[in-house]
């Protein structure tokens, strides 16, 4: 195939990186196939060189003649705004005038005014004092020989770096407990762990000495058989009814309709079906809260909001600062159910492809400013009403949370996960729409536990029309998420940097990456992060670039660190002073399995069972090499002196005696999984493998979370770390 160098102008001006080197330090060159495939879906025609020429003329023109960026993002508070102008104001005649207005985010305005000898390729503007920070508008008026040029910029002032540990800890180590919400079993939710376990388990964990409480995502997806992936939902910006309490909504006490409904035996049945099963049963967990939230949102409108109630008037404060992305989202939900019920579903059978969601609907209606979407709001009002109310009382509920992790003097309370991304059909994606890049999805590129790559099935949002929107739906995401945490994961932080991005119909491993401004998308992270006095977490595990945790300790977010994963290139598991201090360390994640499934092997039977493993031939080599990790594992344990070399341990001594090496370590926080403590055997999810083949996100625990999980935990509470111990530390860090 001849060189297309048009092309690989064009892809490289937009971002699309020339390669990466994969987990095997090999070189994996971008095609010019994936090129082609990458520019097409986001517009360009690039069908010739001819072609790829002109889109990259007019793509270089689009910049060369903006007066100024639109969006620029500076550290500390600035006396003096750089801006950076266009190549076209740089070619002005002579000396310029000028005037800066300035319109701070808290509703200050300021005008100045003056003249430059020369205009440059850039212009140093002071101000008339410290700008906060904050995102501010800016509009600068330059008028040279007789020329009047207008440019308007976001300008976002960001903290040098995030809230760190030692604020939140007051220069301790922590550890902390993470769980998958969904999975707790108790006596008294419908089937699906709630923010009234939560608060349960906060308050266990609290008096145990725990700093933290992790859970998963609790972002709104639409319970729908295949479509209740917590790091694919419909809305990040929103959370999902599966995890509201419905019993601890305050109108229940004021409402005979529902609470008859709930004392019916038919209702006490399918209720008691749901604690007793081994697996969530979303879509009748979510249609029988909304069916209860219904009649408490009629007790609410009669009883509240017409009394204009203290309650009424939270309310209304919660629409007024969500403001139309939430009217959007609830109006989704709405339509979506009325699409469904009136067509059967729009979305597709449960299996491994993406949900068509809006796409499934009316084509008038794929645009939530139509018409059509206008009326539906207005005739089916309280559809969309009740909602908002759902989103309300789960912020509620959620805040609850946070209290009694700070009454119960948990120091950092509950630490939050922050999904990639959103499913193509979902909520975001139809309020966004200008944000996404249709066409192509995001997953990762093969590697040692996915050889084919993944595919996650979600479009990516396009680094350009972030920049232009000032970061709009960035910011708004990270408000929301880190509304009532303490902490907060983002998953995949490499996203930050590069996405890998897949062409519609082809292979993972015909995907590339695509370059972020990740500076910029760091810079916002740690604005809202000092805010809201969020400690930050990245998880940084996989395909990553080399120096990835130096940006993120410059950024004070931490990286995550996994037992599993922490071992020489002979397999030898590494000594705890090997570990870095600026790190959450883990024994495993929600893609791995729970360590008394590692020992027993479980994971590897369940890998053949479902063809993961292919033959018989490959399960044997497969048990083979766990018995090797298992062995390193077990004699590095007994170099720390945690077992007895004398004996062969059981499940729950190695799980115990891992705890204590991980607090060894002069890691700021351990995690300690929930799973773990149980005796879980089963993962959670299997990466790569769609909710046809497993039924992933919904394997609920064999037991209620109870004191007893908890008793061994203030025995192996981290040792302070001392400065010397942590120089050593440092200094004992794996190169990168």
């Amino acid at each position: 195939m001849p060189a297309r160098p048009q092309l690989r102008r064009l892809a490289a001006a937009f971002g699309i990186l020339p390669g990466y080197v994969d987990t095997q330090s090999k070189l994996q060159p971008t095609r010019d196939a994936t090129r082609e495939a990458l520019l097409t879906a986001i517009g360009f025609d690039v069908s010739t060189e001819a072609a790829a020429r002109r889109c990259s003329d007019q793509w270089e023109s689009r910049h060369r003649h903006r007066l100024v960026s639109p969006t620029q993002v500076v550290r500390n508070a600035p006396r003096y705004v750089h801006v950076s102008l266009s190549p076209s104001a740089t070619r002005l005649p002579g000396r310029a005038d000028w005037r800066l207005e300035v319109f701070t985010e808290d509703g200050d305005s300021r005008r100045l005014e003056g003249r430059v000898r020369a205009v440059g390729a850039g212009l140093r503007l002071p101000l008339s004092g410290e700008l906060p920070p904050g995102c501010h508008s800016l509009i600068l008026t330059l008028d040279a020989a007789g020329q009047v040029h207008i440019g308007e910029q976001t300008l976002i002032v960001v903290p040098p770096r995030c809230y760190t540990c030692d604020q939140g800890l007051q220069g301790r180590r922590g550890w902390g407990v993470w769980a998958n919400l969904y999975s707790i079993a108790s006596k008294r939710n419908w089937g699906v762990g709630d923010l009234s376990d939560l608060s349960a388990i906060l308050r266990l964990s609290a008096r145990a000495g725990a700093a933290f409480v992790g859970i998963n995502p609790l972002h709104a997806v639409r319970n729908r058989p295949g479509e209740f992936c917590p790091y694919s939902p419909v809305s990040r910006l929103f959370r999902s009814i599966a995890y509201l309490d419905v019993e601890a909504v305050p109108e229940l006490r004021h409402c005979p309709p529902a609470r008859r409904l709930l004392r019916e035996p038919d209702m006490r049945s399918i209720l008691a079906s749901l604690r007793a099963s081994e697996r969530v049963d979303y879509p009748q967990v979510a249609a029988i809260k909304l069916k209860v939230m219904r009649l408490l949102h009629r007790t609410f409108l009669e009883r509240e909001l017409r009394a204009d109630t203290p309650r009424a008037r939270a309310y209304r404060r919660y629409l007024a600062e969500q403001g139309e992305p939430l009217v959007d989202f609830a109006t989704y939900m709405a339509f979506d159910e009325h699409f469904t019920a009136r067509n059967s579903g729009p979305g597709l059978m449960p299996g491994d492809g993406p949900p068509l969601g809006y796409r499934a609907w009316p084509r008038a209606s794929h645009d939530p400013r139509s018409p059509q979407v206008q009326e539906f709001r207005r005739t089916h009002w309280q559809s969309v009403d009740v909602q908002c109310y759902i989103q309300f009382e789960l912020d509620r509920q959620l805040g609850k949370c946070a209290r009694t992790a700070r009454t119960a003097g948990m120091p950092l309370g509950v630490y939050g996960d922050l999904a990639l991304g959103s499913a193509p059909g979902g909520s975001d994606a139809w309020t966004f729409a200008s944000q996404f890049v249709p066409g192509v999805t995001v997953g990762a590129p093969p590697d040692a536990h996915a050889r084919e790559g993944q595919n996650w099935s979600f479009h990516p949002v396009s680094p350009h029309a972030l920049h232009d929107s000032g970061y709009a739906l960035w910011r708004r995401l990270l408000k929301s998420a880190c509304g009532h945490v303490g902490m907060l994961r983002i998953d995949h932080v490499l996203g930050l940097f590069r996405q890998f991005w897949i062409p519609a119909g082809r292979p993972a491993s015909e995907g590339a990456y695509v370059r972020y401004p990740s500076e910029d998308l760091f810079g916002v992270v740690a604005l809202q992060s000092a805010r809201s006095r969020t400690v930050i977490v990245g998880e940084d595990l996989g395909t990553v670039p080399r120096g990835l945790s130096r940006v993120l300790a410059r950024w004070g977010i931490l990286s995550s660190r996994v037992l599993y994963f922490q071992r020489t290139r002979r397999g030898a598991f590494h000594p705890p002073s090997a570990y870095t201090h600026r790190a959450l360390v883990t024994a495993t994640t929600h893609d791995l399995p729970p360590l008394t499934g590692y020992w027993t092997g479980a994971d590897l039977a369940l890998r053949r069972k479902l063809g993961l493993l292919r033959s018989d031939l490959d399960y044997a080599a497969a048990v083979v090499a766990r018995r090797q990790e298992v062995r390193a594992l077990l004699r590095r344990l007994h170099a720390e002196g945690l077992l007895d070399a004398e004996r062969v341990p059981v499940a729950p001594e190695v799980v115990q005696a891992v705890h204590a090496f991980l607090l060894r370590t002069p890691a700021v926080l351990v995690g300690l999984s929930l799973d773990d403590l149980a005796g879980e055997t089963e993962p959670v999810n299997l990466p790569g493998v769609g909710l046809s083949r497993f039924a992933g996100w919904s394997r609920r625990m064999r037991q209620p979370a109870t004191a007893h999980w908890f008793r061994e935990l203030p025995r192996v509470r981290p040792a302070p770390l001392s400065r010397a111990r942590e120089r050593a530390a440092r200094e004992s860090e794996p190169q990168e």
